[in-house]
């Protein structure tokens, strides 16, 4: 008998019974309104466009790239940093072009935890961060946002320096846990509960991981989507806080570049050394043209970031109008690219799962169940802004259509 898969160990993807039923309805022929997961539609900017066709025609640019990414793209992303975030970064040892953050945060996980470790992660979670702890062989501790779904109505859904629940569960699962966890993965503005953090936030988690030799990876995937620039700090920007942090930076929303996979990791030099060398073995970077082509965005400025938050706040406010017309109460949503929404009254005993697989199968529109996330969600769902204003009219009339 051959022996088992590690990947069969792998829990099952929290969303894959709606995925599922996504592919099943348009292999019937049916239109599908998307709002289940986000991938950017407006294109990438010209000028990167253009010089990545530029690069693929000189023969050179078709060679082993560096896993660490070009000299060129880091110095532009150190200067981007510091005059964005007010972030000094040192383009050497401080900065490394990953595949996007999935690919920086895993491999980062691989070169700083195993078998016996023990990583915090945030619940509700992007479902990637705990598999990204199980496939390193460390153990996931999950650290609950909120005490309660009312307490994070009370808080406006953003946390403070204030929050003393947040801090005292933190320390409690850091005291009862051994061996001490090693890192702590954060995401904010978060995915999928829209919850915001204030610098103040920060500045007391950079002095609690300190004071504990803890690290904090930060996952920024939604840091140019928000209401107000303070409702997205960079961790980095706070004093301190590469002593005990790296964060992932990524192009795909900001940028309207997913599918070219350029993103950073920047912070802490010993976990940039870290992950440098275990993707020395095991890639070579990103296609050298594409990295020459993100060289250029920057180049340009903040013109397409700018233009990305101002679409995606359109796309927000038409979908939060529609839903609160039809009975869900929205979370206020300073920051992301998502919507997270209680189901109308009628609904909330059958929960998420049974309305995200009933709107997919009779009206043709995908959500994402809040149980997906995390169990105690099952009165929420996720929504995300990656249909146009058109299509998200469409989906807000087909929805109405389930009473």
């Amino acid at each position: 008998m051959f022996g088992d898969l590690r990947a069969d160990r792998l829990p099952p993807y929290p969303l894959s019974e709606l995925a599922e039923g996504v592919r099943l309805a348009r292999l019937s022929d049916v239109d599908v309104i998307d709002f289940s997961q986000i991938n950017p539609d407006a294109g990438a900017p010209s000028v990167a466009v253009d010089k990545t066709i530029q690069s693929l025609l000189l023969p050179h640019h078709h060679r082993y790239s560096s896993s660490a990414g070009i000299s060129s793209l880091r110095k532009k992303f150190a200067k981007f940093y510091g005059e964005h975030f007010n972030a000094e970064l040192d383009s050497d040892s401080e900065v490394l072009v990953t595949m996007g953050v999935k690919e920086g945060l895993g491999h980062l996980l691989l070169a700083i935890a195993g078998a016996g470790d023990q990583i915090m992660t945030l619940t509700p979670s992007y479902p990637v961060h705990p598999a990204a702890v199980f496939l390193s062989g460390a153990t996931s501790i999950p650290v609950s946002l909120y005490e309660s779904w009312d307490e994070a109505e009370a808080l406006g859904y953003q946390l403070t320096d204030k929050s003393e629940s947040f801090f005292k569960r933190l320390h409690q699962l850091y005291e009862h846990a051994w061996p001490r966890p090693k890192a702590f993965i954060i995401s904010f503005p978060h995915n999928p509960t829209t919850t915001t953090v204030t610098n103040s936030f920060f500045e007391r988690l950079v002095e609690y991981a300190k004071a504990n030799g803890l690290y904090l990876l930060h996952d920024f995937a939604h840091a140019e989507v928000y209401l107000s620039k303070a409702d997205a700090p960079s961790l980095l920007a706070i004093p301190g806080a590469k002593d005990c942090g790296v964060e992932f930076y990524s192009f795909s929303k900001s940028f309207q570049m997913p599918g070219w996979r350029v993103g950073f990791a920047a912070g802490n030099h010993k976990l940039i050394s870290a992950l440098k060398r275990v993707k020395s073995y095991l890639d070579f970077g990103v296609f050298q043209p594409l990295q020459l082509g993100a060289q250029a965005a920057l180049d340009k400025g903040l013109g397409t970031v700018e233009e990305s938050r101002v679409l995606y706040a359109e796309r927000r406010e038409v979908l939060v109008s529609g839903l609160q017309q039809l009975g869900w109460q929205i979370a206020p949503g300073r920051g992301s690219v998502f919507v997270w929404a209680k189901l109308p009254e009628a609904y909330r005993k059958r929960g998420g799962l049974a309305f995200s697989n009933q709107a997919v199968s009779e009206v043709g529109v995908a959500i994402s169940p809040g149980s997906g996330f995390d169990l105690s969600a099952e009165e929420f769902c996720r929504f995300a802004l990656g249909e146009s204003e058109l299509r998200t009219r469409e989906g807000i009339k087909r929805l109405e259509k389930l009473g």
